[in-house]
Order: C-alpha cells, then structure tokens, then sequence
C-alpha cells in the first residue's frame, strides 16, 4: 500500500513503521501477589551516562501499573527461539509465567530463561505518550547469553537475524 505524502491514518502509520526492524522484549518484576510480565517492542537504548531505558506499556495495560508499584523491573531481550514467550506475554491474564524457566536478577526482578539478554532497571519518570506511556528507567545491572541471537519483528510478524545479516563487511545491513 503506497500512500501520498502526509496521509497518516493509524492503517498508513503502523504498516510505514513496520519497515522499522524491532527487537521483542518481556518486561518483568515481582509483585506482592507474585511474578508479572508484559510484551513491549517499544523500547529503546536513552543514555549511556547515566545509562537509562526507554520503555512504552500501552494506557490500557493492566500489568503496567502493578510493575509501576513495584518500581524495579528487568526487561528481557528475547532470543530468536522464543516466540511462544513473546505471544505468552502479550496476551492478557494470569499464568504466563506458569511452566516458564527463570531466575531471579541479583535485584530481583525475574531473568527469563533462555533470553538473550537482560537489562535490570530502577522507574525513573513516566510521561504521556498518546495510547501508550512512555517509561525512562535507570539501568541498575545486565547481561548477555553468549552465542545467542535475537528475536526481531519486522513487518507485523516475527523475524530472524540470518548468518549473512552479522557479517560485519556487508553494508546494507
């Protein structure tokens, strides 16, 4: 669908941003009533110093504002293997973390097993953003999985990183 300049519909806006490849992380922190957990693609490296996070829970979250209480939550870069994690916590309800490997961070919030990455980060600030929220978090601790890949999504669905993609000499990546 190709549309002429300025035409922004939410149809034109979120097929356009679509060419925009993402990451799929799972944000996560423990409650006083146990583990939570959400899907968020909108998230982003702020600051190196002080190193912070962006994050963007959608208004109507209702897992959003039992994170927000808590105030310390990891997000959890996923790895290519883990779709079924991204469709698990992007649904609404309880048991997401039902028959799920994790650990808890040196902080505290959960580290999802398998992941390709995990940031620890400490609530900042929020401020409106439209239907979404947007989070600025301080980054307490974090760390990798050596040899892992991550999932991306690109075009409304998910996508994997291909061997030629890593290869530092080819510039159109």
């Amino acid at each position: 669908m190709t549309t002429l300049p300025g035409q922004c519909t939410p149809e034109t806006f979120r097929e356009t941003l679509g060419y925009f490849c993402s990451g799929i992380t799972v944000v996560t922190a423990v409650t006083p009533s146990g583990p939570v957990g959400f899907t968020c693609q909108a998230f982003s490296a702020l600051s190196l110093s002080p190193p912070q996070v962006l994050l963007c829970p959608g208004r109507m979250s209702r897992t959003w504002p039992a994170i927000r209480s808590v105030g310390a939550f990891c997000v959890n870069v996923l790895a290519e293997d883990q779709t079924s994690l991204g469709d698990r916590f992007a649904r609404s309800g309880a048991g997401k973390f039902d028959g799920v490997a994790w650990t808890y961070s040196p902080g505290g919030p959960p580290v999802l097993g398998g992941a390709a990455a995990w940031i620890e980060c400490r609530l900042r600030s929020e401020f409106p953003g439209g239907d979404h929220t947007i989070v600025r978090a301080d980054v307490r601790r974090l760390g990798t999985t050596p040899g892992s890949r991550p999932l991306v999504y690109f075009r409304g669905r998910y996508a994997r990183i291909t061997e030629t993609a890593l290869h530092p000499d080819i510039p159109d990546v």
